[in-house]
């Protein structure tokens, strides 16, 4: 049970931070990977300091790395040509940033929220006023200071302008330049999208079933959402992670993502305990970076992935051992081809659809991105995840361990101890051990 946050105060108005050097005006075309309606939301990052860094150094600090990344510092708008399609008006206009003081040390915060909550949301990220979502800064940054000396940095960047690898490289350039002021970027954004164009004519040579709702009479997404959600965040560590690509041998190789994408997958499904029958989907974000021709050029921090989508029936998962789900997932990724991708996007061009997530759980893995590397100055983040928890599952990097990985979803209220059942003692289901009588707690659960 989490513990209510302090109120957090703020001592002077959230401000505009401005690129410190004239930026070009224009729009910037989004591709139909970047404007994609289920990406129109900020993605929010939270990173917790032992030692704070100068307000007014990493605002100017941001003002520099603005001058490169100038279209953060743009807004938002429904395309004059297609009111289907959002551009960027590179205007400068900034982006926003606010100072807040809050009661709490850094152990303390540690201590009483292990993972996200309600209460992260209220008091860490200040709240803007606006009609939709256009009219949010692309944007928005708090630094709470802690009573200790410590500090708190939350990091709102609008979905459609940047993913995680995105996102990763904005983040390491402004600390990059927030400890060397005056040196040179090691990576210039590259801010063109249209190497992501459709084509002319389109050519839809797929099905994209990661669109196609098979079970249009079954909405589990619904059901879920219905309910009260509280998350679950368990560690597995790289021996946890071995084990579970063991169950896949001889037969069947692995990689780390997929022997761990798919049983959180058939364990979310399990405890869930939908009809057997029912046929389910597993979405996954694939960076295509470098298998589409011709590559994304260095620099792209547009959103640069798809979806891979792995299918089959609960009864299919449920009853199978790992190696079922994880050939599912290796054949989804197997399908993401060039020819795949240039078919998604001449798809999105003709549908302005979302992903089907009737009975789907969607897995975006942020480990291995650096993104638990940043350092402003006075070292490494003592924690860094999502400001709050949702029935996406998140793969998160574990600070200070490369190879290990934080599961977070939030699962109804009424299922979390079975989830949480599954997930652990089906690791070891070939042993026939019940961990949880033998004395596994639950409690300690960011050490599995």
């Amino acid at each position: 049970m989490f513990k209510e946050l302090p109120d957090c105060y703020y001592e002077t108005t959230p401000s505009l931070i401005c690129p410190e050097n004239p930026t070009p005006k224009h729009t910037l075309y989004l591709s139909n990977l970047d404007d994609q309606k289920f990406l129109r939301f900020s993605i929010k990052y939270l990173y917790v300091y032992k030692k704070s860094i100068p307000v007014n150094d990493l605002k100017s600090s941001l003002s520099k790395v603005l001058s490169y990344y100038y279209p953060l510092a743009g807004r938002l708008r429904i395309s004059e040509q297609n009111e289907d399609k959002l551009e960027v008006d590179c205007n400068g206009e900034g982006a926003l940033f606010a100072e807040a003081f809050m009661s709490i040390t850094v152990d303390e915060f540690m201590q009483v929220s292990k993972w996200p909550n309600i209460s992260w949301r209220k008091k860490l990220l200040c709240r803007v006023d606006a009609q939709s979502f256009l009219g949010i800064p692309p944007l928005v940054i708090q630094v709470t200071n802690l009573s200790c000396g410590g500090m708190i940095i939350c990091i709102a960047i609008n979905h459609c302008l940047c993913d995680a690898i995105g996102t990763s490289q904005f983040l390491h350039a402004w600390a990059h330049l927030q400890t060397k002021p005056t040196a040179d970027l090691s990576v210039i954004p590259f801010h063109s999208r249209h190497v992501l164009e459709p084509r002319d004519p389109l050519q839809i040579t797929f099905s994209h079933p990661e669109f196609t709702n098979t079970t249009p009479d079954v909405d589990l997404s619904l059901t879920l959402q219905s309910q009260p959600l509280v998350p679950s965040c368990l560690t597995f560590t790289p021996s946890h992670i071995l084990r579970l690509k063991r169950l896949c041998v001889p037969s069947l190789k692995c990689t780390s993502f997929e022997a761990l994408a798919s049983h959180v997958w058939r364990c979310w499904i399990k405890a869930l305990n939908p009809e057997s029958s029912l046929r389910i989907k597993l979405l996954f974000s694939a960076n295509i970076r470098n298998f589409v021709e011709p590559k994304l050029p260095k620099g792209y921090y547009g959103n640069g992935f798809v979806l891979g989508c792995a299918e089959t029936t609960v009864s299919q998962l449920v009853n199978s051992n790992l190696h079922h789900g994880v050939k599912l997932v290796q054949n989804a990724k197997a399908a993401l081809t060039d020819d795949y991708v240039k078919s998604m996007v001449d798809f999105l061009e003709e549908n302005r659809v979302k992903p089907d997530l009737s009975s789907t759980l969607v897995i975006s893995p942020w480990s291995k991105l650096g993104l638990e590397d940043l350092d402003f100055g006075e070292g490494k983040p003592l924690h860094m995840g999502p400001l709050a928890s949702e029935i996406y599952c998140l793969f998160l990097p574990v600070v200070g361990d490369l190879h290990a990985v934080k599961v977070l979803v939030s699962v109804p209220e009424k299922i979390i101890g079975k989830f949480e059942h599954y997930m652990i003692n089906d690791l070891y289901e070939e042993d026939g051990v019940d961990l949880m009588k033998d004395g596994v707690e639950l409690e300690e659960k960011e050490q599995l």
